[in-house]
Parts: C-alpha cells; sequence; structure tokens
C-alpha cells in the first residue's frame, strides 16, 4: 500500500480505543464511540476489552493508518491552529460481533465531513495525542499551504477561427465551380 501513496506523503500507525455503553431505547442496545486514540499501534489483538463498568465496557478495537498529504496542508494546518485539535475516527455498523467495525481515522477534517456525508458512517473525534500533534506541525512547516490559486486564463477567442473557411471547397472536386471555357 505505501507503494501506491504519492510522494511527500507521511504515514503514521494509531491504535483506537472505543467505548460500548448500554442503551435504554427499544431499537438499539448499544452506542460506540472512539475515547482515545494511541500513538502507535500495541501489541494485543484487536477487540480486547480493557476495562469494564457497570453500563460501559472499553475494548481496543485495531490499528488504523493516518495518512498526511502534501495538497491537504492547508486542512492540517486549520485542524493544529483550532481550540482542540482532533483525530476523527470512522466507524461501521456490521451484521459481525461486536456490530461495529474500525474503518480509519484521520486528522484531516474534510475526510471526517466526507465521511459523515455518506450516512452510513458514524464519525467521531477523540483529542490528538501530543506525538501526533509534533508530527503534523512539522509537515505542515515543511510543507507549507500555498495561500495563492492559480487560475488559468483562456485564450482570447479568435474571430478568424469562427469565419467560414474556403479551403475545404477549393480542394473537394465535387464542390468545384466548373471554368467557362
Amino acid at each position: 500500500m505505501a507503494d501506491l501513496l504519492p510522494p511527500e506523503t507521511e504515514t503514521r500507525t494509531v491504535g483506537v480505543i472505543l467505548e460500548r455503553r448500554k442503551l435504554d431505547n427499544p431499537w438499539k442496545d448499544f452506542s460506540w464511540r472512539p475515547v482515545q486514540v494511541l500513538p502507535g499501534a500495541p501489541e494485543v489483538p484487536p477487540w480486547t476489552k480493557l476495562s469494564e463498568g457497570e453500563d460501559w465496557v472499553q475494548f481496543y478495537a485495531g490499528p488504523a493508518e493516518l495518512h498526511l498529504y502534501r495538497h491537504e496542508s492547508e486542512t492540517y494546518a486549520y485542524n493544529i491552529e483550532s481550540a482542540q485539535p482532533a483525530v476523527w475516527v470512522f466507524l461501521r455498523n456490521t451484521d459481525e460481533a461486536p456490530g461495529i467495525a474500525l474503518h480509519g481515522a484521520s486528522v484531516d477534517p474534510g475526510e471526517a465531513h466526507a465521511h459523515n456525508d455518506t450516512g452510513d458512517d458514524i464519525v467521531d473525534f477523540v483529542s490528538m495525542p501530543p506525538s501526533i500533534l509534533e508530527w503534523m506541525q512539522d509537515y505542515v512547516q515543511r510543507h507549507p499551504p500555498t495561500k495563492e490559486h492559480y487560475k488559468r486564463k483562456r485564450d482570447r477567442a479568435n474571430p478568424e477561427a469562427l469565419a467560414r473557411r474556403t479551403r475545404l471547397y477549393e480542394s473537394d472536386p465535387l464542390r468545384q465551380v466548373p471554368e467557362d471555357e
């Protein structure tokens, strides 16, 4: 997969911790939400139970990869400069146990918005760990956002190009007018 990424793309693996809470709802038994993102992936299998309370359970859901792309550095800067820099976690309901799947994670607010628009994904954010924040700040500093958007100007219309061309008629023997002898 790393071979398919555009140049100047950087990737980090994070571990995602989810919490399942019991609901008093006739249509749904549980709610799921991310509670923490760990820098790096721990050496435990996905869906390991970490802690438990009266009506909640926390699981290590598994690893997710964060990708930084050079052309998205403006949105990363927006995330970094916000009051609470965040990592967005994408979850998807499944029929297999435990009923939810970790679909991915991102530090790009635009990508989180796109996942939210699908209607199929559960999108929620958690606070960004300091090491991920430092990595992003370094990346944005090395690949600053381009402030100026260059819009190509169209060539001016050539009125002669719109005129009828007579060369076609001259070269076609069927369209030539016979000369008087």
